[in-house]
């Protein structure tokens, strides 16, 4: 059915800090609104409100027609014990859900309950409308399209993370919702599923609220975007698509700035002038006091009449000050100025394989012959599965060949963003872990460096698995900036990060000069990054392109 959802008034915040309040948003059937705003703006809070998980601190959140269903498609999909692959496409397209109830409706017609009748027929017609009739059947149809080789009903948490990617496009690929809000569904997508899932978003005529931080995703897919925009504490709605928006967006900041320092401008003027005047009126007063006893009537009235004009000129000045119409002075934006500190140069040959060859399961890598000197940039493409991370692996000497050989050169310090983000992903506090793998640093420097990176004192006292993603992708990069490094490895560096982020993450690796192996599906990262190498990876084999 044709769906809108309406947000009207919405307030939402953490404890004492608002995150936005004042929202309205209305999506209806054939909208792709792109939610952007910087980490920790409240995105995925109002993708949750939205979908009536969670409900609003004010406003009201409204469904047309109110028995609509509603998709929503966290980011990092939970992965649960025992769950079959099968089980998962059908608890993510809802249709589980669905199956549920109209088991439970079967069963009360059974019984005779009341209303039974009712309860079932509008059980069914969910279940049918989510496609829970021939699910089966298109889940083994969408999973060979995607190359998912794994059978259905083995279990998520065995899927290798690319396995993991296919299925989670999966489930959206087979969701049959009338309103759609999905969060981050680009992480981990090779470039054939983000063109999938390109094409699956364009051709929905259901209504769509999508959070990304893929910027040609966003280009290619939204018709209206919505900023949170947490510095300055507005929402902001732009028409058009993504690149209107930013278009847009630096319009409207410069007017803004423009508009503050004409009025700053004026008021300092003004207010220079007002204290001209009162020096001159107080002048006058005490070459009055000074003269007093002079009897020259004529210019005791002079100097009496200058005082007052002067005092009457500086409270004109002053009305004219409160007169104005006052302009905030636009917030400084959050920044990451990040760098990425090098080490000492390592030797002129920095990797080594000879012949590797690495056989997990029926996945078998190489055999690959490859070499990697002092300050190559590499950038390293591949479908999910194809290996690029057992690639990674190999090269840094952190799995065991199954034939060949491999060695890291002389000197190498390896800095690295993994894909998995496990560094930063234990119980211990985010403090604890960051300052053991630096020991040299003291704490309140440690503090000092994660703030810099948006983790304040709330952050950094908590256990470091209860941090977001890309919470846990900006400690990683703090810890790049911590110690010197001179290999370089970032495994989906983007996933996870706020688009200011992805813009300093560039930036500091322009400015970087050891060794740099790079893995994204970030296709403006791709473009943006200077690399002087690409190795192509598929199904196991590795060619320099």
């Amino acid at each position: 059915m044709s769906a809108t959802l309406v947000a009207k008034d919405l307030t939402a915040g953490h404890g004492d800090r608002v995150l936005f309040s004042g929202l309205d948003l209305v999506a209806a059937p054939g909208d792709v609104v792109g939610l952007v705003g910087a980490n920790g703006a409240g995105k995925s809070t109002l993708l949750r409100m939205l979908a009536g998980l969670q409900p609003p601190e004010e406003g009201l959140v409204r469904l047309s027609p109110p028995d609509a269903s509603v998709g929503h498609l966290p980011q990092e999909p939970e992965r649960r014990d025992g769950e079959t692959v099968r089980a998962f496409l059908a608890r993510r397209t809802g249709v589980a859900a669905a199956q549920a109830a109209l088991d439970a409706a079967t069963q009360a017609l059974v019984d005779g309950a009341p209303g039974a009748d009712d309860a079932y027929a509008a059980g069914l017609e969910r279940w049918l409308a989510l496609g829970g009739a021939d699910l089966d059947e298109r889940a083994d149809e969408v999973a060979a399209e995607l190359g998912l080789t794994v059978g259905l009903d083995q279990s998520m948490t065995s899927l290798s993370g690319g396995q993991a990617a296919r299925a989670g496009l999966a489930s959206l690929l087979l969701s049959r919702y009338d309103v759609f809000l999905l969060d981050e569904p680009t992480n981990d997508l090779d470039l054939d599923g983000l063109e999938r899932l390109e094409s699956f978003v364009r051709g929905l005529r259901a209504a769509t609220v999508v959070v990304s931080h893929d910027r040609e995703f966003l280009a290619r897919t939204v018709t209206r975007v919505v900023e949170l925009d947490l510095a300055q504490q507005r929402v902001n709605t732009y028409g058009g698509g993504y690149e209107a928006y930013l278009e847009e967006r630096e319009i409207a900041r410069r007017h803004v700035r423009e508009e503050y320092d004409e009025y700053a401008e004026k008021k300092a003027a003004l207010e220079e002038r007002a204290r001209a005047q009162r020096a001159w009126m107080e002048k006058g007063v005490k070459n009055a006091r000074r003269k007093a006893r002079d009897n020259d009537k004529v210019g005791r009235k002079f100097r009496t009449e200058t005082t007052e004009k002067q005092a009457s000129k500086a409270r004109q000045t002053e009305r004219l000050i409160e007169r104005l119409d006052a302009v905030e002075e636009p917030r400084k934006e959050w920044e990451l100025r990040m760098e990425i500190a090098a080490a000492a140069r390592s030797g002129a040959v920095v990797s080594t394989l000879r012949g590797a060859e690495v056989r997990r399961g029926s996945f078998h890598l190489g055999p690959v012959d490859l070499q990697i000197d002092w300050a190559d940039r590499v950038a390293i493409t591949g479908a999910n599965g194809a290996g690029k991370s057992t690639l990674l692996a190999a090269m840094l000497g952190r799995v065991a060949l199954d034939g060949g050989y491999a060695a890291l050169g002389p000197g190498v310090v390896v800095g690295e963003v993994d894909q998995a983000r496990r560094l930063f992903h234990g119980g211990e506090a985010l403090l604890v872990a960051f300052g053991a793998l630096v020991p040299e640093m003291p704490p309140a420097d440690v503090r000092t460096l994660l703030a810099k990176f948006g983790l304040k004192a709330a952050h950094v006292l908590r256990p470091a698995a209860t941090l977001s993603p890309g919470e846990r992708t900006r400690a990683a990069l703090a810890l790049l900036q911590a110690r010197g490094v001179n290999l370089l490895v970032l495994d989906e560096p983007t996933n996870h990060l706020d688009l200011p982020a992805i813009e300093q993450l560039e930036s500091a690796l322009d400015a970087y000069k050891g060794t740099l192996l790079l893995v994204t599906h970030d296709r403006r990262m791709l473009d943006a990054v200077h690399v002087t190498r690409r190795l192509q990876v598929t199904d196991g084999q590795v060619a320099e392109v």
